[in-house]
């Protein structure tokens, strides 16, 4: 995720949001948002419950898909599908910051990037075919050093 909005204050909107929305406070809920708050990318639902599992809470498959869809039905987090049938989820700034993704072919290994000028090659793109882009995603795909090696 940019840097317009840390970690930490995604939890506290997301909670926020929740609550909003009329949803009270669950402990499972809460533990998935944390461990989603604490990474710099995408994670699949059977990494979500490893970590939770990791640090001893232990929350069942099913409370981990219920608290995904919930998230992604308010626009909390996005789904993001690499072609390998494993869906994973990351955060979804509210001020529109995001990043794009490097995936090694090999490993399987996932690395965020951003790059300013890729934006701007995407503006001018889109401004030059009269299209008024909304969202987009750049997905990177090929060998990491270590698998080259």
């Amino acid at each position: 995720m940019a840097e317009t909005l840390s970690q930490t204050s995604w939890a506290d909107h997301a909670r926020a949001v929740l609550v909003q929305a009329g949803h009270q406070r669950g402990g499972a809920r809460d533990a998935i948002i944390d461990v989603l708050a604490a990474q710099s990318c995408a994670l699949s639902a059977l990494e979500i419950e490893d970590r939770l599992r990791a640090g001893e809470r232990h929350v069942g498959r099913a409370s981990v898909y219920r608290a995904l869809d919930l998230l992604q039905g308010h626009g909390l987090i996005a789904r993001l599908d690499l072609g390998d049938s494993v869906s994973r989820f990351e955060l979804v700034d509210p001020a529109g910051g995001h990043h794009h993704h490097l995936v090694c072919d090999s490993c399987g290994s996932l690395v965020p990037f951003d790059d300013a000028d890729l934006e701007r090659s995407i503006d001018r793109l889109s401004r030059r075919l009269g299209f008024s882009a909304v969202g987009h995603e750049v997905v990177l795909r090929g060998d990491c050093g270590a698998c080259r090696n």
